[in-house]
């Protein structure tokens, strides 16, 4: 359970530990403010891209084997982002580490169902382990990417990766079960292609516009080609025998719903960390450790609202209630952080508004996710897993894009003009807070009550018959 844990650990600590690195890697590789977010974006397109074809491997070969390929691929990433001296290399490094957390994550979770799906008690307590891992991995990384920072350099946010990668690869024969390989089926490599090819294109697309125009023919042409991709891929999807993906999973009750709530939530809350992360930095003048350790209160409440506060607010009022009032909640907080002065402070401008925004997603999130996984069929609660698992990435790495562009069009672009930076980290956050609202609304509108209201009791069940098909 400990290395099941520790998977999920460094999946999430991979995605925030880079974040009080940016801008020393900014200085030293010559990115621009506007490509800045695919030191984040390479990483989510891989992972969220891939995570459907990953536990289809999974499924074929066998989780231990997917398992610890994953920590390999993620290890050689890992060594390429840290020597990296250029633009390309860094973002190639980025991506080969999403491919590795796309092969972990899936067979982490088997693996898991696996050790402890014959059990309900059992499994329920492994979930909330596997559950309390990733704010913890979220908040680590906060803190562990300031200290490293301020004290070694940048290129150990990935170095850290490799000693516990080499001690997953050594611990992984011995406590992980064998078995669940040499399944029959195909591998839909072309699902996957296209899939995260359109992703990265639109993403590409939207980043690129501020710089070259949005009625440019470069991004229009760019968005037609994701759109093109994005449609060959549900197509694909329609008309294989085998694909990663099946179309008539998303007519279940509640469950595009529960995805909607959770590829929004995506959509909103990483924009909003990444922005107050520059804005700490390059406004407040905050040195990297003292930018890590401003945003511990937030990651810290995070994690204890998702373990503690959640699942008993869900119990009371139900999972409905919980969705929509967290991503109402985020939407406030958000607002309040687009307050932000160019002369501001922590204790005033940050703060406050952060926890806000932090319990709302504490309690939008385990929510949404007991919804997604409870939804489907016992026999499809793998697939509905990893279908919630892309909602969030894909959101993420699209919100961000977005937030990006609006947050250049508005003079993020202009390092050496603080109230101009200021204005275009604001607009980011008043555009992060739209998301979460249009996300209230419409969690609001198309979730329902009833048989799912129980999802936050029933999703171990869902799990736990899943684990045993």
């Amino acid at each position: 359970m400990a290395l099941i844990a520790a998977a999920q650990f460094m999946v999430i600590m991979d995605t925030s530990i880079i974040g009080v690195a940016l801008p020393r890697m900014q200085e030293d590789l010559g990115f621009s403010q506007e490509n800045l977010s695919w030191v984040f974006n390479a990483y989510v397109v891989a992972f969220g891209g891939l995570l459907l074809l990953g536990g289809r491997l999974s499924d074929l070969f066998g989780a231990r084997r997917m398992f610890a390929t994953g920590w390999a691929v993620l290890l050689v990433g890992s060594v390429v982002a840290g020597v990296a001296g250029t633009v390309g290399v860094e973002l190639i490094g980025r991506a080969v580490q999403g491919v590795g957390a796309a092969l972990i994550a899936p067979s982490a979770l088997t693996l898991l169902m696996m050790l402890f799906g014959a059990t309900p008690k059992e499994l329920t307590k492994a979930l909330a382990l596997y559950g309390a891992a990733a704010p913890a991995g979220g908040t680590a990384g906060v803190f562990l990417g300031g200290l490293i920072t301020e004290y070694v350099s940048w290129p150990w946010v990935f170095y850290i990766n490799i000693p516990i990668a080499v001690l997953a690869l050594a611990a992984t024969p011995a406590l992980m079960p064998g078995g669940n390989a040499g399944g029959r089926g195909s591998v839909d490599v072309l699902g996957a292609a296209t899939v995260t090819a359109g992703l990265g294109a639109a993403v590409y697309a939207i980043v690129r516009a501020p710089e070259v125009g949005w009625e440019s023919a470069q991004t229009l042409l760019v968005l037609a080609g994701a759109a093109v991709l994005l449609g060959l891929f549900v197509v694909i999807q329609a008309n294989r025998r085998q694909p990663l993906m099946r179309l008539s999973i998303l007519r279940t009750p509640n469950l595009g719903a529960a995805n909607l709530a959770q590829l929004l939530l995506g959509g909103a809350w990483i924009p909003m960390w990444f922005f107050l992360n520059l804005y700490l930095q390059q406004v407040l003048g905050y040195s990297a450790f003292p930018s890590g350790a401003a945003l511990l209160p937030m990651t810290i409440l995070i994690m204890v609202g998702m373990i503690v506060l959640a699942p008993r607010a869900i119990a009371r009022f139900g999972p409905k209630a919980m969705v929509v009032t967290g991503l109402a909640v985020l939407a406030v907080g958000m607002g309040w952080l687009s307050l932000i002065r160019p002369d501001g402070n922590f204790w005033v401008d940050v703060l406050p508004a952060s926890l806000l925004a932090a319990l709302g997603m504490s309690l939008a999130f385990i929510p949404s996710l007991g919804t997604a996984l409870s939804s489907a069929r016992p026999e499809e609660g793998g697939l509905a897993a990893g279908i919630v698992n892309t909602s969030y990435q894909v959101g993420s790495a699209l919100g961000l894009a977005a937030m990006t562009a609006v947050a250049a069009s508005f003079g993020a672009d202009q390092l050496d003009n603080l109230p101009a930076l200021t204005d275009g980290f604001s607009a980011a956050f008043v555009g992060a807070a739209a998301i979460s609202a249009v996300g209230a609304v419409l969690a609001a509108v198309t979730l329902h009550t009833g048989r799912q209201a129980g999802a936050a009791e029933t999703t171990s069940d869902a799990v736990a018959a899943t684990a045993n098909r």
